[in-house]
């Protein structure tokens, strides 16, 4: 039996914040990280040289040390109103506050110093008018872009800062069990595919991110930790030409426009601008492909992405949000034999499906280039699929063209942080010494508010 004082459940920029900040304020306590992936060393994707995706069981681009957020295009939004709902809990400016002190921390290990959407006032009012006036709210946030390549470098860096203070990770290790005995958590058992091991620790600090939020959710229901089912996010990945979008990415690197579009007046929203980007394909669970995108610091494409989600709110007596996106997900991945679905916009709005002869000749050239050709209203709920359609329109008056016929969709994109724990502004779980962090609670989204939510954490257990 092992025996630590703090125990953390996941690699991501949660955990990964929790154990530096610890670190960082010469604690004493003994930290061990368990990790399901690789060190971010070891993280490759055999796509590069295949050229496909060949559904590995433990996927590279969502697990590993950092996280999802290794492959990602590695933006830092630096303002509390983006990233979820963790200023609800402690207070915005605690969040705008350790938002500063962990962004120096990025400088620290190398980050760019460029912050994006400063440098263009006017542009961005002009921008701010256009979304006016097709019916969305512009909420300008600052981005710092680490980029793909440079995101990596970052978090090796800050991998090996822990392992030299005496941090101790173990890769490609499960938890399989918290061990909770009359609501009080003693540690879990973790599992390295070949034996199991018990590690009794004083604290337990779960952070397994989006791709651990179904493992959370079981575990919620297991040991009776409170939670409650939050907003599911169902939508898809646009992708345009870099000049339908070029006056955003110069004034503000990434867009983030809100509307509530009819008929359902559903809040739609984009997430995860990528100029010059690749869209991308990620394997969770039960081999669930979904669809996400990045951008290198270096290497650029020709065309923009972005995703478009439309947030449901669900009431009693359903309390499957998870459930619900990873069965529109696996309905879309059987449409196209286990990976990413792709149609033109010209065709969704004619109703037939897009064919791969189409893709060859259309102006938009996909950047994810083993996505199937085909149909995603054969399985996109039609409350999503209308206010999507809807809001694509509304979207071409802010960039014209965006609507346009060759405008790619990719299907599915799904965000998995659906299953709220309920806690208080300590982070205490109804579990004593259980606690919870990051994009599978259902506080956070993004890289920078889960590592503002793994600062405070460690403050706490100071």
């Amino acid at each position: 039996m092992k025996k630590v004082d703090v125990l953390i459940v996941g690699a991501g920029p949660a955990g990964i914040f929790t154990a530096l900040e610890l670190v960082k304020k010469d604690s004493k306590k003994s930290i061990l990280i368990v990790e399901k992936g690789n060190a971010i060393e070891k993280r490759s994707c055999p796509k590069h040289k295949v050229g496909h995706c060949v559904s590995c069981p433990n996927c590279a681009i969502t697990s590993g040390f950092s996280g999802a957020g290794a492959f990602s295009d590695g933006k830092l939004s630096l303002c509390s109103d983006v990233g979820g709902d963790l200023p609800d809990l402690v207070g915005a400016d605690l969040v705008q506050e350790t938002i500063q002190y962990a962004d120096q921390i990025y400088l620290d290990f190398g980050a760019d110093t460029k912050i994006e959407g400063l440098d263009h006032p006017e542009a961005i009012e002009e921008i701010r008018s256009r979304a006016t006036k097709a019916g969305l709210k512009l909420v300008d946030c600052p981005i710092r872009h680490l980029g793909t390549e440079k995101a990596q470098e970052i978090y090796y860096a800050i991998e090996q800062y822990l392992l030299n203070n005496g941090v101790e990770i173990l890769f490609n290790t499960d938890c399989v069990e918290l061990c909770i005995k009359d609501g009080v958590a003693s540690g879990a058992i973790i599992s390295n595919g070949k034996n199991e091991e018990t590690v009794q620790a004083e604290t337990t600090v779960i952070a397994t991110g989006r791709r651990g939020a179904d493992w959370l959710e079981r575990m919620c229901n297991k040991h009776n930790i409170s939670h409650y089912p939050g907003q599911v996010d169902v939508g898809v990945r646009v992708e345009v030409p870099n000049k339908v979008m070029q006056k955003i990415n110069e004034a503000l690197y990434e867009s983030k426009l809100v509307g509530y579009p009819m008929p359902f007046l559903n809040k739609v929203r984009t997430f995860c601008q990528n100029p010059g980007g690749f869209v991308s394909q990620e394997n969770y669970e039960n081999n669930l492909a979904l669809v996400n995108g990045h951008s290198y610091k270096d290497k650029k494409s020709e065309n923009t992405n972005l995703s478009i989600l439309c947030s449901h709110n669900f009431t009693e007596p359903f309390n499957q949000p998870i459930e619900y996106g990873q069965s529109i997900g696996e309905l879309t991945n059987m449409l196209a034999a286990g990976r990413i679905l792709v149609q033109r916009f010209g065709d969704i709005l004619l109703g037939k499906r897009t064919w791969q002869h189409e893709l060859e000749t259309n102006k938009v050239k996909p950047t994810l280039v083993d996505a199937v050709a085909g149909d995603i209203t054969f399985a996109m709920p039609y409350r999503a699929m209308l206010s999507i359609i809807n809001f694509i329109k509304q979207m071409n008056v802010v960039a014209p063209g965006f609507a346009d016929s060759d405008t790619l969709l990719y299907s599915p994109e799904i965000k998995f942080y659906s299953n709220k724990i309920k806690m208080d502004k300590d982070f205490n779980t109804d579990v004593k010494n259980l606690y919870c962090l990051g994009d599978s609670t259902g506080w956070t989204r993004g890289l920078m508010m889960c590592s503002v939510m793994g600062v405070l954490m460690a403050r706490k257990l100071i």
